[in-house]
């Protein structure tokens, strides 16, 4: 590389690096190391695949299996850019200075609507599986689903408003807890396919797929369907790109992370759903309840569905940590450049940017409103939703690593040892399956078909969006260009 084009990338970072001032550098590598983990196990695993595996039966395995090996592809691709230049803005960040403002401002939206649709997805979670309790609480019983809904947000709210080394902290102990039940899952799940379970009589191993209608026993098209909910189910892995920010020496410590993922995808994703189809007949799950939770009270082990209850309990209560965290990073990123309002800037004395953290709380409301409406339909209806904003986000992480790639072949970037295998194929195959899912979700009727025509609304919401702050925008690039250092925020 020239000594031109190092000046420049110099400074460009430089312009870059006031989205990260204000910031305490106080998240500690074991926490990274298990946000990485927990990123990777949430809502769509502990109440997500009881209802997908009714659908489409022990096909589930492939279908995660398959989700998991492009997820773990985006978060190659976005390892590869956080090693470039670490950034508490992430891939909104780096789609501003790959790709300009306008694909900085909807991918930052999108993702933004991504998480508010998830926290109100783990908000009508948390009042599903605290229904749970009422059987076992005569108290509960009297109080309404949306009460459950609400008294969580709050918590949570109070929890991450505090310091981002309470969100570390609070996250390292919720992701040890999942990751911790997951294992003892998987160890009591093997020991009862190879020595039976307690219940006489009671068939385990792989007879109980053969003799339901095998890997596909409804089809492979509910396989195909599902396709875009397992990718929700991955969602949040990209949030360690978020902590890099945060992150005393983020070069040493997110490699590491990132590389260990991979296995722990295969071995708690696709080894839990394979053994949840080796325990009980696909047609022993349902929707609303957490498989897990259902397992452990088929084979009457008391007290056993309780514990499960309280494990998954905090796996949505860690997303909705994670979702409050991670937007209000987003959004403080957005508002240093102008793309949001400029009170999503502000900071407290911690370094939190409470703006963004307040505003997807106050969207979250919906979620419990839907709760109070449409009890049964609200989990649904968000996720279907937030799979839009999630799509769109690894679709971007993708595209500035090709860029990153693109600029490197031409001299002027050099891209980090740490970078994304077989690229640009890697990537463009990963684009095209994204894309695919996106097609599969406008033929799940009613809710994949409704989703996808809702792009009609957010489309032009976002280009009307895009033009109330062009002015602040180009006010800020121009603010930055007379300071004399050279930036990449054009307006494209």
């Amino acid at each position: 590389m020239s000594v031109e084009n190092l000046q420049k990338t110099s400074d460009d970072r430089a312009v870059f690096a006031e989205e990260d001032l204000g910031y305490h550098k106080a998240l500690k590598p074991r926490q990274i190391q298990m946000i990485a983990i927990g990123g990777a196990i949430g809502t769509g695993l502990f109440l997500g695949a009881g209802g997908r595996l009714a659908m489409a039966g022990p096909a589930l395995v492939f279908v995660y299996a398959l989700c998991g090996f492009f997820a773990f592809l985006v978060l190659r691709a976005l390892g590869e850019l956080i090693m470039y230049r670490p950034s508490s803005g992430s891939f909104v960040s780096y789609a501003r200075e790959f790709y300009g403002e306008k694909m900085a401002f909807a991918v930052g939206w999108m993702y933004w609507l991504n998480w508010a649709m998830t926290s109100v997805a783990d908000v009508t979670a948390v009042a599903l599986y605290m229904n749970f309790f009422k059987q076992y609480v005569p108290w509960l019983a009297g109080i309404d689903q949306w009460v459950f809904a609400l008294s969580a947000l709050i918590i949570v709210l109070a929890m991450n408003l505090l310091s981002v080394k309470v969100f570390g902290e609070l996250e390292f102990w919720f992701s040890l807890i999942k990751v911790l039940a997951l294992a003892t899952f998987l160890v009591v799940g093997v020991y009862f396919v190879i020595f039976g379970t307690p219940i006489e009589g009671h068939t385990v191993g792989f007879s109980l797929i053969t003799q339901n209608g095998g890997f596909f026993p409804n089809g492979i098209l509910p396989a195909f369907v599902i396709i875009q909910g397992v990718v929700f189910a991955y969602a949040s892995i990209e949030l360690i790109g978020t902590t890099a920010g945060e992150t005393e020496d983020p070069r040493k410590v997110m490699p590491r992370a990132i590389r260990t993922v991979v296995i722990r995808l295969l071995v708690f994703y696709v080894g839990s759903v394979l053994l949840l189809s080796l325990l009980l007949p696909y047609s022993a799950y349902k929707a609303g309840e957490s498989p897990f939770v259902t397992f452990f009270g088929a084979i009457g082990i008391e007290g056993a569905d309780v514990i499960m209850n309280l494990v998954v309990l905090t796996a949505v209560l860690s997303s909705l940590n994670a979702g409050l965290y991670s937007t209000g990073r987003i959004l403080h990123s957005m508002a240093i450049s102008g793309s949001a309002p400029a009170a999503l800037a502000k900071m407290n004395k911690a370094g939190v940017p409470y703006g963004g953290i307040a505003v997807t709380a106050v969207v979250t409301v919906i979620g419990v409103i839907l709760n109070a409406i449409v009890p049964a339909a609200a989990f649904e209806i968000a996720l279907n939703l937030s799979a839009l904003g999630i799509i769109c986000a690894w679709g971007v992480i993708i595209l500035c690593q090709l860029k990153l790639w693109q600029l490197s072949r031409r001299g002027q970037l050099t891209r980090p040892d740490f970078r994304m295998f077989g690229a640009p194929y890697t990537g463009i195959l990963t684009l095209i399956f994204l894309f695919s899912v996106l097609v599969l979700m406008a033929f799940d009727y009613p809710a994949g078909t409704w989703t996808i025509a809702s792009i009609l609304i957010i489309a032009p919401a976002l280009v009307i969006g895009w033009y109330l702050l062009r002015d602040r925008i180009q006010q800020i690039a121009n603010e930055h260009n007379q300071s004399d250092v050279p930036s990449k925020r054009g307006l494209l």
